[in-house]
């Protein structure tokens, strides 16, 4: 397997079990990114829709501040579309 995404996976882990204890909930960590509800997004295109978000963009910060690694705001943007944080 890839070294990387081994070692990625025990500092993601390290990074979770760090935010429960300081934050005390994983899911009230992520939803402070977005206000506690989805953001209902009206794109009318394909081509509106962004790669990042400033919420993304805070999250992947937030997270890589924590230790957590491939973790950028794309990636974090897709997340965030397949959580439910964001809708539309």
């Amino acid at each position: 397997r890839n070294r990387l995404k081994v070692q990625s996976a025990v500092k993601n882990a390290r990074g979770y079990l760090e935010i429960m204890e300081k934050e005390g909930s994983f899911s009230t960590f992520l939803w402070g990114f977005v206000g506690g509800a989805p953001i209902q997004n009206s794109w009318r295109s394909l081509a509106e829709v962004p790669a990042e978000t400033k919420e993304s963009q805070a999250m992947s910060k937030a997270l890589k501040k924590r230790g957590f690694s491939f973790v950028g705001p794309t990636i974090i943007y897709a997340f965030m579309q397949t959580n439910g944080h964001l809708c539309g």
